[in-house]
């Protein structure tokens, strides 16, 4: 089974050492059972390809685990089981209600959270109802960037990925003064400066994006203007695919340009798939942009990440019966 190859983070091994320290004794000292967190995930458990994987298979899925009960995360973590992926790609709002520690041991870590070590996430809005989202970042140690910032890339198999910090300021449920953990998303933030600089780096290569908010929904949430400029930059590096969660549905979009108008030339194709266990948040309306919608299904979007293409697939949980699949899509040159 390949693995994500951490040898291309950025930053030292030792960055990432002292990071997730930084993190778990934020927990120590703020949270509860702290003593009971999984040992953090070594860099090194991920560097495993050499050389790297002609296909890479990914589970990608968001908007989990409903410690309130009735959530369906146990049967999606049968489902990626069953798929037996190389890499999971959590998307964010992974322990209902609040993200606390608890939440994620209780929750999350008997269903998806069997998968930790081969598991890279995004931090939600939900995460940050825990002050800081420390409960995210201590559970993620090694694997979720730098704490507090929550924004790193790696390289798997041939294709670059980059995973972001979305909670930008314009959620209700959550502080306003959230964003000034990572300094938001405007044009100036470090973020994007990050983020730039980490997509010119890596031109030419097969690339996917990741992070919780969508830029464009047609579900109840709609969409989110705050993440327009993270938007922008990942279309005008040319990224192949980006992937959200925060809408409970599934919602499939063809390639888009900076302003949402199709362009298969040179656009970039979104997912969103908050189909993770969590209840179904349902449409306002079909999105013009949309391509797929459907919010009857849980289940994850499987992606084949190949040399210079890729393809997906929406696989359901049993008794669930919406399916989509695609491909195979070729990589911007």
């Amino acid at each position: 089974m390949a693995q994500v190859d951490a040898s291309k983070l950025r930053g030292s091994p030792l960055t990432y050492v002292l990071v997730a320290l930084l993190a778990v004794a934020f927990v120590s000292t703020c949270m509860p059972r702290a003593e009971t967190l999984p040992p953090c995930v070594a860099s090194t458990r991920f560097d495993r390809i050499s050389p790297p994987a002609s296909v890479v298979t990914i589970a990608a899925v968001g908007d989990v685990a409903d410690c309130s009960g009735g959530g369906k995360q146990m049967e999606v973590a049968a489902l990626v089981d069953k798929l037996a992926p190389d890499a999971v790609f959590a998307l964010g709002d992974l322990a209902y209600p609040d993200g606390t520690i608890d939440e994620f041991l209780d929750c999350y870590g008997p269903s998806l959270g069997r998968f930790r070590e081969i598991t890279r996430p995004v931090v939600g809005n939900h995460e940050y109802h825990t002050p800081h989202a420390g409960g995210y970042f201590a559970y993620f140690c090694g694997t979720s960037g730098t704490p507090f910032q929550g924004w790193y890339s790696f390289d798997i198999g041939r294709w670059h990925v980059v995973a972001l910090n979305s909670v930008c300021g314009s959620d209700l449920d959550v502080p306003s003064d959230v964003a000034g953990d990572f300094g938001g998303c405007g044009r100036s933030s470090p973020q994007i400066a990050w983020l730039r600089a980490d997509l010119e780096a890596h031109r030419g290569q097969c690339t996917l994006a990741m992070w919780h908010h969508p830029r464009w929904s047609s579900s109840t949430e709609g969409s989110s203007h705050a993440v327009d400029t993270i938007w922008r930059t990942v279309t005008e590096y040319g990224v192949d695919v980006v992937l959200n969660g925060h809408a409970h549905d599934y919602q499939r979009f063809p390639a888009l340009d900076a302003d949402g108008a199709r362009d298969d030339a040179h656009g970039t194709r979104m997912f969103v798939v908050g189909t993770g266990g969590s209840a179904f948040s349902g449409f306002d309306s079909d999105h013009p942009r949309s391509e797929v919608t459907d919010d009857s299904s849980h289940g994850v979007l499987r992606l084949a990440l190949r040399d210079d293409s890729y393809a997906w697939s929406f696989v359901p949980i049993d008794g669930d019966g919406f399916h989509d699949e695609g491909g195979e899509i070729p990589c911007h040159p």
